[in-house]
């Protein structure tokens, strides 16, 4: 390698960093001066550095280091790392690709690497000449080695000024396919050989999508190229390397005939999100890693604005609420949270702060602050951003004057309370009528998932409210800035029989407890659907987290929600059954799980029934209006319906399934994840060898991980521990044991237990696969948090103190916690519940 460097003070010493790497010989060349060779070189392993020491002092000015060395091509799947696959005759070969966020590059190459430290980067790959050769630039010379004629010299242009995280090369076996978009960018998706095909999708959104940005930032897209490439051993769904986007397969190949709606959606929104940083992250980068969220809580809430622009049918937005909203907001209540601004130290703090809270707390404020300034403000106010800070380095009070500038609105003063404090407000409202006057007493404090805060010194937020009424349920009559403690609002003009709704499209991150009053003039714009679906979804929401929180009874929010039998809405639908997933979850501790089963197959059938198994023209190919949403519902109504025991689905599942096997008729994409869950949840060890077998013969990695995700169903306990081995064998790739391991926890009492047992019998070699990535975390989360003894938390605890798990350490008291949770809920709720659900089917006396 050579650094075209510049020394500032005259030093006998340089030092970079480096991991896993052996410097054999280094020198300096000052200019037009004599090479002084590097006399030592001192490892410091546990900081990743190296320390270079020269004979003599060298002298302030420019120069060149030069640094021979021997890196190991690894299989941690982080810096440069080998992938493995299959060629499509069976011969098993290996790709070398590179995964360098957050700090890997220093395992590649010897470098500084931090994230305001850019450079220009002159690539050259030597290659065998089979294979294809990419970077971040386009190629500029190819020629045969000098002494080997089977090798080629692949010469790339100079990159921009940029991050080491961001550096990428692959080499390996691809085909792909290219476009152009209308700014006249080319763009490539690389899939693996004989697989063109499944790149259309991914490309067909690329080129749509960067003109998008191109417009919306009105910056235009810096490189003369784009490559989006499949990798087959893949830790992230996708990294944003400048100019060549990596990806798991499932977040970029789509076959029209073997993929589900869900995925393609997937693959939208993933390639809408790293797209989105080829601006925002690439072009303008982070400082330092304190400022992570703004990358990707930035890219997260965008991701969705393109998405909806490219398929206005998949009501995009709603999903938002569901996906990462309402997910923020249950992480956020946890006294283990931590503020979206983390001050970051070693490299394994961060690691542990690519969360939830990065990404979806992030995107949630973003989006409330979008709705706060307005689009054509907040438009502004980026591409002063982008063209302020190109090719530099900025901070989160860099983008807030930028956006302040452009709005004339308090923005600092705003984010400062969402971003520098942890967790969110909920806002108590009451109200009484004056003559045609509506008057809101509103308040806030902190919500927290074990109840109210009701400390001294209780955080304020400076909350952006607004609010609706029954005239108008889409259009906002009010907008105020809550910046005390409470306040009291007059709204004109609204009758006493009208209802007035806090936080119409459920935009502002907080949650809200209304007066009973209040919440009882609501529920009826929920059975006749006046209520926008989104507010729907976030009403019940918003309830079923103030009865975990033990400050409504859990009876109150199964009322609720059997109001929701005329729902036509899958993402309202897809919140609702994840509420119920909890609860179902959380009475497998009890002896009445099979009432609550039967409560989900009573508000399920009905809109079971009305979708029934065959999709009406216009959904599948292509999707029509309404059909990609009916469809997505269509997989939820029936997974739910047929986990839950409900006779008539588990039959025809049965039979659809039995056909599928047999070749005589395939069963659609859409139908699979949840005949496969049916037949496995009420199945036996004959149905998890069929199970096992279409995994193997699958060819598209999308059909492998639907049959992970759903193999845990298995009831039976010598065959859940099948499941638990498999998860380890060579035939799950290394990224997918951890969706099994969670899909055998989150499926029964247990499963749970024998998931937990495993991972611990396991942890060497779990820990040595995932150490340090956000694997780790979420194997742990997955395995645990469903606990719901007290005794439980305490095993957790004492594990992890004799086991450690440093990238994991907020995660660890994070389910910690919420064990503890769930064992108070249970105590408080379990005999109201029950006696609930007894009382349902009672006949009438």
């Amino acid at each position: 390698m050579t650094y075209m460097s510049h020394v500032n003070l005259a030093t006998n010493q340089i030092v970079m960093n480096c991991a896993d790497i052996d410097i054999i010989t280094a020198s300096f060349v000052p200019e037009g001066g004599e090479e002084i060779n590097a006399t030592g070189f001192n490892y410091q392993n546990e900081d990743e550095k190296v320390t270079l020491s020269f004979p003599s002092a060298l002298q302030k000015g420019s120069g060149t280091l030069k640094i021979d060395f021997v890196g190991e091509l690894n299989d941690k799947m982080k810096g440069f790392y080998r992938s493995k696959y299959a060629t499509p005759a069976g011969e098993i070969r290996y790709a070398a690709v590179t995964q360098f966020e957050a700090t890997d590059a220093r395992r590649a190459f010897p470098c500084w690497d931090e994230p305001a430290i850019k450079a220009t980067f002159d690539i050259s790959l030597i290659v065998p000449k089979d294979r294809v050769a990419l970077s971040n630039m386009n190629v500029i010379d190819r020629k045969p080695h000098p002494e080997d004629d089977s090798l080629l010299e692949v010469k790339f242009a100079t990159t921009p000024i940029m991050s080491t995280y961001l550096v990428a090369f692959v080499i390996g076996e691809y085909d792909f396919v290219e476009g152009q978009s209308s700014d006249g960018v080319t763009v490539r998706v690389y899939t693996p050989t004989g697989k063109a095909e499944q790149g259309k999708f991914a490309l067909e959104v690329a080129v749509k999508t960067l003109p998008f940005y191109n417009d919306y930032f009105n910056v235009p897209y810096p490189l003369p190229k784009i490559d989006l490439i499949a990798i087959a051993d893949f830790a992230a769904g996708a990294m944003e390397n400048w100019g060549l986007v990596t990806y798991r397969e499932t977040a970029l190949l789509i076959d029209p005939k073997n993929s589900c709606s869900s995925s393609r959606q997937w693959v939208a929104l993933v390639v809408g999100h790293e797209l989105a940083h080829q601006w925002f992250g690439n072009l303008v980068t982070m400082e330092w890693w304190t400022h992570l969220w703004l990358n990707e809580g930035f890219a997260s809430w965008i991701e969705y604005l393109c998405v909806d622009h490219c398929f206005p049918d998949y009501d995009i937005w709603t999903q938002f609420v569901s996906a990462d909203y309402t997910r923020a907001l249950d992480l956020d209540a946890l006294d283990n949270s931590h503020p979206i601004e983390v001050n970051v130290g070693h490299p394994s703090e961060v690691d542990e702060i690519f969360d939830a809270i990065s990404y979806s707390k992030g995107a949630s404020v973003i989006r409330m602050l979008h709705n706060y300034i307005g689009d054509e403000d907040f438009r502004k106010g980026m591409h002063s951003y982008l063209l302020k800070f190109q090719h530099k380095n900025a901070a989160t009070e860099d983008l807030w004057d930028c956006l302040e500038q452009a709005s004339g609105k308090p923005i600092a003063l705003v984010m400062s309370s969402w971003t520098k404090q942890m967790g969110f407000p909920i806002i108590v409202v009451d109200q009484e009528q004056q003559g045609d006057d509506r008057i809101l007493k509103i308040s806030q404090k902190k919500f927290c998932a074990s109840g109210p805060h009701n400390g001294e010194d209780c955080p304020n937020w400076m909350v952006p409210i607004s609010i609706c009424t029954g005239e108008d349920p889409g259009c906002t009559k009010l907008k105020v800035l809550l910046d005390s403690p409470e306040t009291t609002i007059t709204i004109n003009n609204v009758s006493p029989d009208q209802w007035v709704k806090i936080n119409p499209g459920t935009v502002g991150f907080y949650r809200i407890q209304y007066s009973s009053a209040m919440l009882e003039s609501l529920l009826p714009g929920i059975r006749d659907l006046t209520l926008l679906p989104v507010d729907r979804l976030g009403l019940q929401n918003d309830l079923f987290s103030l009865s975990r929180a033990g400050m409504i009874s859990t009876v109150e929010v199964l009322k609720l929600m059997e109001a929701f039998v005329n729902e036509p809405n899958y993402t309202v639908w897809s919140d609702l059954s994840c509420n119920l997933g909890v609860l179902s979850s959380l009475l497998s501790h009890t002896d009445f799980h099979e009432e609550i089963q039967e409560f989900i197959r009573d508000l399920f059938t009905p809109i079971g029934l009305k979708l029934g198994w065959e999709c009406k023209q216009g959904e599948g190919e292509p999707p029509g209006a309404g059909g990609h949403l009916d469809a997505l519902l269509r997989g939820l109504v029936l997974g739910k319906l047929g986990k839950a025991g409900h006779k008539p689905t588990l039959e025809e599942a049965r039979r659809r399934f039995k056909d599928h096997v047999e070749g005589k008729q395939i069963l659609s994409a859409d139908l699979r994840s949840p005949v496969y869950l049916t037949v496995l949840k009420h199945g036996d060890s004959a149905t998890l060898e069929t199970m096992l077998k279409l995994h193997k013969q699958a060819d598209m990695q999308e059909e492998k991980n639907r049959i992970e995700r759903v193999l845990g169903a298995i009831s039976a306990p010598d065959l859940i521990q099948k499941v638990l081995t498999f998860a380890l064998s060579e035939d799950v790739r290394p990224q997918d044991t951890v969706s099994v391991i969670g899909g055998v926890a989150g499926s029964s009492k247990h499963g749970r237990k024998a998931a937990w047992k495993f991972v611990k019998d396991n942890w060497e070699e779990l820990h040595n696969r995932y150490q340090g990535g956000f694997l780790i975390s979420r194997l742990i989360k997955l395995s645990v948090d469903g606990f719901a003894i007290d005794k439980m938390a305490a095993e957790v605890k004492s594990f992890f103190e004799s086991h450690h798990a440093p990238a994991a350490e907020r995660t660890v008291q994070q389910c910690c916690e919420n064990i503890l949770l769930n064992a108070a809920w249970l105590k408080r709720d379990a005999d109201d519940i029950h006696q609930y659900l007894l009382k349902r089917k009672a006949p009438p006396v």
